[in-house]
């Protein structure tokens, strides 16, 4: 049996649905029982746990070879990034009682990184799980290529590609989620020892001006990357609803000035399959 947190997302279901076609047991990890219906009906055991619950998620891990931890998305967190910390104890305490026989936890590019930063949430999850005895693969992959879904629309109704990652020319490790997916799940299924890190990218290096190119071409219109000037986000993000703008603001300085990435050498970094066109034309496909 393998338990599946974040199964309702891009990458749980990408990880579930992999092992389910290999006929593995999976065991789906949802807050509500609604959101566990489809993965019943897909034959999957079903636990309800959210996951700051350390005594629910302990109930959804035991009796199982293998355990997907995904941290749930935290755009907007507060500065000691509380919701961060209160996940990754639960997730460590279920693990130490339940003791499934290996973890797969997803992390990201840059867990390593000493600056603050909104990738920073990761980096206390892998920190609060180093000291289990439980055989852990930490999972970091890079900018995922589906953040391109917000520059569909303005690519499609005006042309422009505005872009946070700059220079504007700079090719950036991207990937997309279906590798992600399938990566993580071919890992749980593997058999190692201790800790280990598992970097990955896709096939090639993406700059913004190559996604604005590519778009162009999809849709049948020029399409330019323009850079959103770097005085102007704090402002902008707190228009959008953020309270507190800075860890996103220093995870894209952080990939603009380059000190977020990856620890191992490019010899080192697993590639994936999927090439951004599949991506584009699937996001630009969506209703």
């Amino acid at each position: 049996m393998f338990a599946i947190t974040g199964i309702t997302g891009q990458v749980g279901g990408v990880v579930a649905r992999k092992l389910l076609a290999a006929g593995q047991d999976v065991r789906a990890v949802v807050r509500s029982a609604a959101k566990g219906a489809v993965w019943a009906g897909q034959g999957c055991a079903v636990a309800l746990a959210d996951m700051d619950d350390a005594a629910a998620l302990t109930r959804a891990f035991t009796g199982c070879a293998g355990v997907f931890i995904l941290l749930p998305p935290i755009f907007d967190p507060d500065a000691e990034l509380s919701a961060a910390r209160a996940v990754a104890r639960a997730v460590r305490l279920a693990i130490e009682s339940a003791l499934p026989q290996q973890v797969v936890c997803l992390s990201t590019i840059g867990a390593q990184a000493t600056e603050f930063n909104l990738l920073t949430q990761l980096q206390l999850l892998e920190r609060e799980l180093a000291p289990l005895a439980t055989p852990i693969t930490f999972l970091r992959p890079a900018w995922y290529m589906e953040n391109a879904a917000w520059d569909i629309a303005p690519a499609r109704d005006s042309g422009r590609l505005p872009s946070f990652l700059q220079p504007l020319e700079k090719p950036v490790p991207m990937v997309a989620t279906a590798d992600v997916g399938r990566v993580a799940a071919e890992l749980l299924q593997e058999s190692w020892s201790g800790h280990r890190v598992i970097e990955l990218a896709g096939p090639t290096r993406i700059s913004p001006e190559q996604i604005a190119a590519l778009l162009g071409r999809l849709l049948g219109r020029e399409v330019r990357a323009q850079a959103v000037p770097r005085d102007t986000w704090e402002a902008l993000f707190r228009s959008q609803g953020m309270h507190n703008p800075l860890p996103r603001m220093r995870m894209l300085d952080g990939f603009n000035q380059g000190w977020i990435k990856f620890e191992g050498d490019a010899a080192q970094v697993r590639k994936g399959a999927v090439e951004l066109e599949t991506v584009l034309r699937g996001l630009i496909e969506r209703p």
